[in-house]
């Protein structure tokens, strides 16, 4: 699967963004993966954000404990699209962001669990 990241851009604290990534190939749709946001700052490694998994009617989701109540991650299988809508920003969550797909990851949680990356997105927030 191809992903496509894109809605970064350069803000003020307190203002919103949403990132989008767009899936192709395959055959297959955003809800037989196990989807991904990820963020790196420099000198530092992908960072668990938020992910998104379907199984049946049930779909998980978790966040990382900072972007709790903050950041809300969605998918539409129709359009084979992932969102992560990111409210309240702060000058900390300014990152490279990026999307990622998992078959069947052992830990939703780390980056090395997923094996399709988009290109990242910048997201940068100003005090």
């Amino acid at each position: 699967v191809q992903l496509q990241a894109s809605g970064g851009g350069s803000v003020q604290a307190g203002d919103s963004l949403k990132l989008s990534c767009a899936a192709s190939g395959r055959g297959r749709t955003v809800k037989d993966y196990a989807m991904g946001w990820f963020r790196q700052t420099p000198g530092q490694g992908r960072q668990f954000v938020a992910s998104i998994k379907w199984d049946g009617r049930t779909t998980y989701i978790d966040y990382v404990d900072p972007v709790e109540g903050r950041f809300t991650i969605s998918g539409d299988n129709a359009k084979n699209m992932v969102y992560l809508q990111m409210n309240a920003l702060k000058p900390e969550d300014t990152a490279v962001y990026f999307c990622a797909a998992a078959e069947k990851p052992l830990t939703h949680n780390v980056a090395q669990s997923y094996t399709y990356w988009g290109q990242g997105t910048q997201v940068t927030v100003s005090s």
